[in-house]
């Protein structure tokens, strides 16, 4: 997608600041004064001058850089500690590295893994690592891979090229940038950007890098570019695990994610996304903005934002499956909880709760593909249409799912589908409302396309205007005689424009 970040290969300025610990950073530069190396031409140490060799740095030093320990002062006796195996049998990447709580320590320790190919660091338990400074680096060259994913987006999608130009100086990360094999074991930690801290993120992944993140907490990121906390590029892997997102934020005035960016391939299983926003004028995805490839299991995500598309997840020309997840009190301008938009996505198991968008409470899907399964689709709000569900020039099957006590100010309490492929299959559109001046269809709302009702129910809706249960007008609309269309106010079909089968009164 359009997303990616403008010419790596500008030189950014290079600024010098002092961490917490005194150690200076510079460029992609570590003073030597931060792990006893010494410095290189310029008074400064690069990376070839750091101690990264195993004979000068143990795999698992502690704060003073002596013997492993297990941060009580003891040496750790884990299994594998320090050869690259993990105690459960399976190998990390690299060696193993013991991150004392201490940011400095956490910066050297990425600059070390990226130097020697990969690593696994672990870090201190609970402990919060507070950025201050973004981590000033020049940026590796990716072998033209950035220009051909350009120039293939440009002649995809021809109105891009109006946004406005991007700005290498905004794309910033407060930590070294992953261009290797890398995991972070959080244990519980916390890295946190302090209040006053300019604008970053906290882990750019680049082309050829794989992060693989576990049990952190990121809070506060805050980019000018794409991804608050997380920015996954094109070429890039990562899979990030039993982590919470709290309180990011994008500035892009284009692009999004909140909490992650993903342009590459993201698996994320057990991800808490909580209150962060996409800001800019065409914001997406409060939570998370999917742009390449992504796996997503067990995702919860609550109060979140988006400007334009997906409170909590925008899946935008990208593919995606989605699968035991929830989405409560997330907002946007369409897809409150989450939005497919020129894209195609696997849903299954999913729950929208009390999410809020002019189209679309619960999802908003357009031009898009997403084959959708348990849902369950509650007391979502829409200002416009869709309080349930909108879809427009779409597919959307819905199988086994619930639709209820959605609420819209105008058409498809339920469901709104225009110019769509709707297809509801078992599953109960029930208790929803439309309650605008001139609402109707409080059940389904349908024009354009087609609709076909298998086996299910469409009862107990309620709609201002007649009918309250199907609307239909210009749309070719199936209804099977095992579904049940009753008890809908003030009428069930009657008022349609067309004739909907099965359906009296």
């Amino acid at each position: 997608m359009s997303m990616y970040p403008g010419n790596r290969r500008a030189a950014p300025r290079r600024r010098s600041r002092w961490l917490p610990t005194g150690a200076l950073v510079a460029g992609s530069l570590v003073a030597g004064s931060l792990m006893g190396g010494a410095a290189g031409p310029t008074g400064v140490a690069t990376a070839r001058d750091l101690p990264f060799s195993t004979a000068d740095w143990p795999a698992a030093a502690g704060r003073d850089g002596g013997p492993a320990d297990d941060h009580h002062g003891q040496p750790d006796r884990r299994a594998g500690a320090g050869d690259g195996k993990r105690g459960d049998g399976h190998r990390d990447e690299g060696r193993t590295l013991l991150v004392p709580c201490d940011e400095a320590r956490l910066i050297a320790a990425l600059v070390r893994a990226n130097a020697e190919g990969g690593a696994t660091l672990r870090l201190a338990p609970e402990c919060t690592y507070t950025l201050t400074h973004a981590f000033q680096q020049v940026d590796e060259y990716d072998g033209g891979l950035r220009d051909a994913r350009e120039a293939a987006d440009t002649a995809e999608n021809p109105g891009d090229a109006e946004a406005a130009p991007r700005r290498p100086e905004d794309d910033t990360a407060g930590l070294p940038v992953i261009y290797q094999p890398i995991v972070v074991e959080g244990a519980g930690a916390t890295i946190v950007r302090d209040v006053h801290a300019e604008n970053f993120r906290f882990f750019t992944v680049r082309d050829g890098g794989e992060l693989t993140l576990r049990d952190v907490t990121l809070r506060n990121g805050r980019s000018a570019a794409e991804g608050g906390s997380i920015h996954v590029v094109h070429g890039a892997t990562a899979v990030v695990e039993r982590t919470t997102i709290l309180g990011s934020t994008s500035l892009s005035a284009e692009g999004g994610g909140g909490g992650i960016f993903n342009d590459g391939n993201l698996v994320a299983d057990g991800v808490t996304f909580i209150g962060n926003r996409a800001a800019g004028p065409a914001g997406k995805g409060g939570g998370l903005l999917n742009g390449g490839v992504l796996t997503l299991r067990n995702a919860d995500f609550r109060h979140n934002n988006a400007a334009l598309y997906g409170g909590g997840l925008a899946n935008f020309r990208a593919a995606s499956e989605v699968t035991s997840s929830r989405f409560a009190r997330n907002t946007a301008a369409q897809g409150g909880g989450l939005a497919n938009f020129s894209a195609r996505m696997k849903a299954n198991g999913l729950e929208l709760t009390a999410n809020t968008a002019e189209v679309g409470g619960g999802l908003a899907n357009s031009d898009a593909v997403l084959v959708a399964r348990g849902m369950a689709i509650r007391d979502n709000t829409a200002t416009g249409k869709g309080g349930g569900i909108s879809t427009f020039q779409g597919l959307l099957p819905l199988d086994d799912s619930v639709v209820a006590g959605n609420v819209t100010r105008g058409q498809g309490g339920g469901i709104h589908a225009e110019k769509s492929n709707l297809l509801v299959r078992t599953s109960n559109v029930e208790g929803n409302e439309a309650a605008g001046s001139r609402s109707q269809g409080a059940g389904v709302h349908v024009t354009s396309g087609t609709a076909s009702f298998y086996r299910s129910t469409v009862v107990g809706n309620a709609a201002t205007g007649k009918p309250g249960g199907i609307f239909a007008d210009r749309a070719r609309v199936k209804v099977d005689d095992e579904t049940v269309i009753v008890k809908n106010s003030p009428s069930n079909c009657e008022g349609s424009r067309i004739p909907v089968p099965h359906c009296f009164r």
